[in-house]
This record gives C-alpha cells, structure tokens and sequence, in this order.
C-alpha cells in the first residue's frame, strides 16, 4: 500500500550557459581549494534571483562574482570582489543582498556595481559562514548560517534581521542549515538541512520567532537538500543536488513531481521562479555553468522584490 502517487516528471532543458569568455579557466581559487581540491571548475553557480526586469542574478562562489543573465539569455559579469558569495535575495527597492560565506551579508548596487557590507557580526561575535537568504512581505530578511555544521555538530544558526534593525537568533541547533524561504502568508519558514538531509517546518510566532519546528520531509541518499523554493500554492520545491533532482512537495509534504535534467550528471542547487507568468523554473547547474528552466504546475509565489513601493505623503 502507497501514502502518496509516484511524483511525475518533469524535464528540465538548457537555457543558457557561462560563455566561455567568462569562465576562470585555470584561476586560482581558495575556495576550490578547500571544498573541491583537485577540480577545474572554471565557475560555480548559486542563489539565483530575478530583479523587475527580468535580468537573472546570480553568485560565482569561488570568484567572488555576481554574474547577470538578461531575459535573452546573455550573461555579463554585475560585479566582482574579494569574497565568496553563496545566495542572493533582491529588496524591493532594487539592492541585491549577498549572503557571502566568508564577509557575512552585503550588499549590491546594481546601477554602480559597488558591494558593500551590511551585517558583518552578531553582537561582535563572527557568524559561521552564512549560506542563504530571503525576504519576508514586510521586508524583514532571514539567513542562515552554516559554516562546518552537520549532524556532527549541530549548531548551525537561522537569523531574521526586521526592517527595525533587530537581529534575532531563530534557530540555534541547526544541522547544517542551508536553503530557507516563507511560505505564501509569511506564518511557516522552511530551512533545508543539508547535512541531515531533510527540510524542517518552523512555524512562526507572530510576536517574533519559531514554534514547534519539525521534520517535513525526509530526503533519500546520502546528501541533502540544498536550495529552496515556494509557489504561490504553498508547494515547495527542493534542490536535491547529488542525485540532480528538483523535488515539488505540496505543504502536507506529499512529493507531486520530480524535476530532472536531460541532461546527465547534472548538478542542480538552486532555483528561481521566472518568466512572463512566474511558472518557469530556472534552476542553476553549479558544475556545468548553465542555466536550465522546467515548467512547472503552479507559478511562484510573489517575492518582496517585486511588490510595489508604498508612495510618499
């Protein structure tokens, strides 16, 4: 006897890719050094997010680039610094936010390509090595902080910093926490656990932080979840990197469809919903350098970069 029907499938296509002009080849890194010694990895894609015109931005970990890819698929480099950007959420007002492993979160004008620092420390104390990084309705912005953590060493740290300038700790016993986005009416936050290989549901208190976290879904495999995403259904999906599966789960957790590349040994880590009616996942391949988008049932939720400006009195 089955609880669920077997998730359908869904495939993804190449959108676009790195031009060769823009790839590293042969650049030393530190940061291949230390998590990939041995590789030629010439580029290294993550946290994908959309600004209002359409224009895809995303990190190069291990050069410390921000590439952009216009709606037609050309790529330019948006800007480039010494540090190692892991995620990006855009604000309503058009600042792009880094969560950069190793400086905390910056900032980026994406008019003057000037990166700056934003929140570097957490009352003196350096974070682990933060990850990912959204935006709630009202503007406050979740992250997470990673660093080395795992089952291991479970201390892995969710923060949200609200729009007042308060920085509060969420989620202090994390294994290894990663991906992290809100559901569509800001009341659950959902935190991939990478190194537990799982996504937990933390519902939110509405004077300020998580009640009765747990479990919501369990992934197969020996390495987890990476980065996340929300329709506008209340459907999650789940970047499951290994194995290069985007898994869609409904909010009760039942797995509706797997998302899997045509082509093999695809590496994909994170996702952005796009396109003329949000519907389209474009989904990053870290290893390969391209871009791959998949139709999907439901289009995806709204985001805090896309809602309008309140006018001025």
């Amino acid at each position: 006897m089955s609880f669920f029907d077997p998730p359908q499938l869904i495939e993804a296509d190449v959108f676009a890719s790195v031009p060769d002009r823009l790839r590293k080849k042969g650049a030393p890194s530190s940061w291949v050094d230390a998590n990939h010694p041995g590789s030629k990895l010439d580029c290294f894609l993550e946290g994908p997010a959309f600004d209002r015109q359409g224009n895809l931005y995303m990190v190069d970990i291990p050069y410390g680039r921000i590439l952009r890819m216009s709606p037609g698929g050309e790529f330019d480099v948006a800007a480039e610094y010494d540090g190692w950007p892991n995620g990006l959420a855009i604000h309503r007002d058009g600042r792009i936010f880094i969560a950069d492993y190793r400086r905390g979160i910056m900032t980026l004008d994406p008019k003057t390509g000037r990166v700056g620092e934003f929140l570097t420390h957490c009352f003196s104390e350096s974070f682990k090595g933060v990850n990912d990084l959204t935006f709630a309705l009202n503007g406050d912005l979740y992250f997470t902080d990673q660093g080395q953590t795992g089952i291991h060493d479970p201390s892995g740290r969710v923060y949200r910093y609200t729009t007042d300038g308060r920085l509060e700790c969420l989620i202090a016993n994390g294994p290894s926490p990663n991906g992290i986005v809100l559901d569509p009416n800001d009341k659950v936050l959902y935190v991939a656990m990478t190194r537990a290989n799982c996504m937990w549901h933390c519902p939110l208190k509405p004077g300020g932080g998580v009640s009765k976290a747990g479990v919501f879904a369990q992934l197969p495999g020996i390495h987890g979840p990476d980065g996340l995403a929300m329709d506008e259904a209340g459907n999650l999906s789940a970047a499951h990197a290994r194995p290069g599966i985007i898994w869609l789960l409904s909010a009760m957790g039942e797995p509706l469809y797997r998302v899997q590349s045509r082509v093999k040994a695809s590496r994909m880590t994170n996702m952005a919903y796009g396109g003329a009616d949000r519907s389209t996942l474009f989904i990053v391949d870290s290893y390969q350098g391209t871009i791959l988008t998949a139709k999907m049932p439901v289009a995806g939720k709204v985001l805090y970069s896309h809602m309008q400006q309140p006018e001025r009195q």
